[in-house]
């Protein structure tokens, strides 16, 4: 690769104009690098200005970790999800990592909770000392970008994202950078980059054998592996005697070239998949909606073929998002579960689970007697403060992002909280700790815990547990399914997160001005519907949260103290009990700006969210 200052695409206006519509968060550095600017194209190439662009994210961070770790050398991994850019954008990145001293191990295409864990793998032998993960995670085809992260096993929090966000902008404020940058490129030598992809095969399996280790302590909940033998010989056993059958549409994602078959397998589930080839993304990457369609529609065929086949999941192209379809038994039909559901079902496993391994205890009058939290991101529907609630856990509520909820959890960990479930309802699955990012066959298996854990002796199982903490006794049977199960959750209805009531184009860019604007007009029309409210839904009143980063403030007086985070109107009845809310926030990685109503009452969330579209709308035209 050769470039030059000639190039067409290098002129300073070319090269702004792609930093002017680029994406800069700490859940990723995204951008349309199609070269048509397309977000649907599915070419391989990049234009000559994102090559810039990769070159200088690749410098800052280089010179990031050198700072962080006191490494002069560091060794750096590098990988990607499916995507058809993802291979232009690497060798941009490994000819920068290098051209600044860095050693590079590459792992190919690998699932984002893969590379994570084996960074933090590695990390413990010292043999890196951070990542770089190219990807664009559940965005449309035409889209990439770039998440950064040191050996913790997670991306970098917020706060260190802006230090490196920092010294990207500001290397482009320099007369040079276009020179600076292409020196980067053009000096790097090829040799240790045609290195890196020849250990490619190795490092890969290096990883994968790091990610299968990782995942059953993840699953198990302890790191001797005398103890998570123990626990996956249970879930065999159980399995055994009542056979179980998940498949997977994996829509050409990274998680084709994962553990997933084989781990799966290994414990005796029986296990089909389609979309089987990586980059052969076959539809919508986003995992809800209508992209749910070919999963139930092939868990349908397999379960026609043997009923022993009731869930299944989709992920999205990085792997770390995978929402659920399942097979009903009350509606004898295949349905796909909402994002929040899926989100709860895992909270009640893993809560469980804690109570199942003793790690969360009651005394002879039922108090608990250890600090457990669940940390979640603010749109999380308010079932889980009911279901955390059951188990006597405090619930905690970041801004959305994962690296928020992540640094959250491990805000609490350090003030003696038990912080084993964590993650974003809102966009479905789970994080669960020890693991520090979103992965789905964590999902799966906590589903899979609750269906195998079952009574035994005197221990109860997981649904038996939750049963009782919860007071849903006449909804246990000997027998129960997935849909038994589903079925105790609280009763909550919230808005997709991908509908189109959740999205809206607004104007304006001061998103704070445009909360205050909405103050006025919320104040205005509450005053006109209290009555109506209170008398239909038992409405009473209602308090105003923001969410910046891992801060949650209640009782807000101005609405735009909450700027570009999230803002929170939730309804309480006459005994202060949360039955609604409102929600909104401007998303951090794509040009949207997401609304969502959340209730006990699916007649309440349809009428709350048409109000707050109403309000968001007149807000912005003002």
């Amino acid at each position: 690769m050769q470039l030059t200052k000639d190039d067409p695409g290098l002129r300073e206006e070319a090269v702004d104009a792609a930093l002017s519509v680029m994406i800069l968060s700490a859940s990723g550095w995204r951008a349309i690098f199609a070269p048509d600017g397309n977000e649907e194209n599915p070419s391989r190439e990049i234009s000559p200005a994102h090559t810039i662009i990769v070159a200088v994210a690749a410098k800052v961070f280089a010179d990031y970790v050198k700072k962080t770790t006191g490494v002069a050398r560091p060794a750096l991994i590098v990988g990607m999800d499916a995507r058809p850019t993802g291979k232009s954008i690497a060798d941009v990145m490994m000819r920068s990592l290098t051209a600044e001293g860095c050693a590079i191990r590459w792992t190919g295409i690998t699932a984002a909770p893969e590379i994570m864990s084996f960074a933090r793998s590695e990390g413990v032998s010292g043999r890196a000392q951070g990542f770089v993960y190219i990807s664009a995670s559940h965005n449309p085809i035409g889209h990439n970008g770039l998440k950064f992260g040191l050996t913790d096993g997670g991306v970098l929090a917020g706060s260190e994202t802006k230090l490196l966000i920092g010294a990207f902008c500001s290397f482009f404020s320099d007369s040079d950078r276009i020179e600076k940058a292409l020196s980067l490129i053009n000096g790097a030598d090829q040799a240790l980059i045609d290195a890196a992809y020849g250990e490619s095969p190795r490092v890969k399996q290096e990883a994968l054998s790091a990610y299968r280790d990782f995942t059953r302590e993840v699953v198990s909940a302890v790191a001797d592996r005398t103890e998570q033998e123990k626990l996956f010989a249970n879930i065999k056993r159980t399995i055994q005697d009542h056979p179980i059958g998940i498949i997977a549409d994996f829509n050409g994602s990274a998680r084709t070239v994962s553990i997933d078959k084989e781990f799966l397998l290994s414990l005796g589930v029986k296990f089909a998949f389609i979309n089987g080839e990586a980059g052969n993304i076959a539809h919508r990457i986003v995992p809800e909606g209508e992209s749910l369609d070919c999963a139930a529609q092939f868990l349908k065929e397999q379960h026609a073929r043997d009923p022993a086949f009731v869930m299944g999941y989709m992920p999205d192209c990085d792997g770390d998002r995978g929402n659920i379809v399942i097979w009903d038994e009350a509606l004898k039909n295949i349905r796909p579960l909402e994002a929040q559901e899926v989100f709860a079902l895992a909270c009640v496993a893993e809560l469980s689970h804690l109570v199942w391994t003793s790690s969360l205890r009651c005394d002879e009058n039922g108090r608990f007697l250890d600090d457990v939290a669940v940390a979640v991101n603010d749109p999380t529907s308010l079932r889980i403060d009911v279901i955390a609630e059951a188990f006597g856990a405090k619930l905690f509520r970041a801004e959305v992002g994962e690296a928020n909820v992540v640094s959250l959890a491990r805000k609490l960990r350090g003030l003696g909280f038990t912080a084993r479930i964590l993650g974003e309802g809102s966009a479905g699955g789970n994080i669960t700790h020890p693991s520090a990012v979103r992965d789905p066959i964590d999902t799966v298996f906590a589903l899979l815990k609750m269906l195998a854990i079952r009574s035994g002796g005197d221990k109860k199982g997981l649904f038996e547990i939750w049963r009782d903490l919860s007071g849903n006794n006449a909804s246990y049977k000997d027998d129960f399914t997935l849909s038994d199960i589903i079925k105790t959750l609280p009763p909550f209805v919230s808005t997709g997160g991908y509908t189109q009531d959740a999205l809206l184009k607004v104007k304006s860019s001061d998103h704070a001005a445009l909360k205050e604007k909405y103050q006025k007009i919320f104040l205005r029309d509450w005053e006109k519907k209290k009555e109506h409210l209170y008398k239909q839904y038992g409405i009473a009143a209602w308090d105003a949260a923001c969410y910046n980063g891992i801060e949650e403030r209640f009782d807000i007086k101005n609405f735009g103290e909450a700027g570009r985070g999230g803002l929170k109107i939730i309804f309480v009845d006459d005994q202060d009990a949360r039955v609604a809310s409102l929600w909104m926030r401007g998303s951090g990685t794509e040009p949207v700006f997401r609304i969502m109503a959340d209730a006990e009452r699916f007649d309440l969330e349809r009428e709350l969210i048409a109000w707050q579209r109403a309000m968001v709308i007149e807000a912005d035209n003002e």
